[in-house]
């Protein structure tokens, strides 16, 4: 199990840091429970370890005017490997596309793409991804509301993983 190898505090640092990536250095050796020095060591090396791949803001997409959102499950003609590279090439290209995964099943990709109207997401989806290359279908489905979007990964459950296992 690839989070076995840090140790409780690293993984109270990621905890931390998951929540709240804008703290200080000071605050986070607090919580932790350890002295600043080490703490931003372990940091750093949680970062060139690549647990840590960066840092964001929690941007607030219909403040800033993006009203639609919409799940798309888009099939492919081809699956080939170099086919679904050129089509997850594509979507990173797509600024409406915020994420793309591949998946098993009846449909090849999911997509969750933002737009600020029905027509802006109508024109992507009408002379961009569906005229895409080896897209054989899309099947969309507009976002209402949304009741949860919490980032990264449920802490405490590897921490009741660990807590059995040891």
């Amino acid at each position: 199990m690839p989070g076995a190898k840090l140790d409780a505090i690293d993984r109270m640092i990621l905890a931390e840091l998951q929540a709240d990536g804008r703290m200080t250095n000071v605050e986070l050796a607090r919580r932790v429970g350890i002295s600043a020095p080490p703490c931003l060591r372990r940091v750093r090396t949680l970062e060139e370890a690549g647990f840590i791949r960066g840092y964001h803001a929690d941007v607030d997409s219909r403040a800033l005017g993006f009203e639609v959102q919409v799940f798309a499950m888009v099939g492919l003609q081809s699956q080939a490997e170099a086919d679904l590279t050129k089509f997850e090439n594509r979507c990173r290209a797509w600024p409406l596309v915020r994420e793309c995964h591949m998946l098993n099943g009846e449909v090849d990709f999911i997509l969750k793409c933002v737009a600020p109207d029905l027509s802006t997401f109508q024109s992507f989806l009408t002379e961009e991804l569906t005229a895409a290359e080896n897209v054989a279908s899309v099947k969309t489905s507009l976002v209402i509301r949304g009741a949860k979007d919490d980032p990264g990964v449920p802490f405490e459950v590897l921490e009741e993983r660990l807590a059995r296992q040891a």
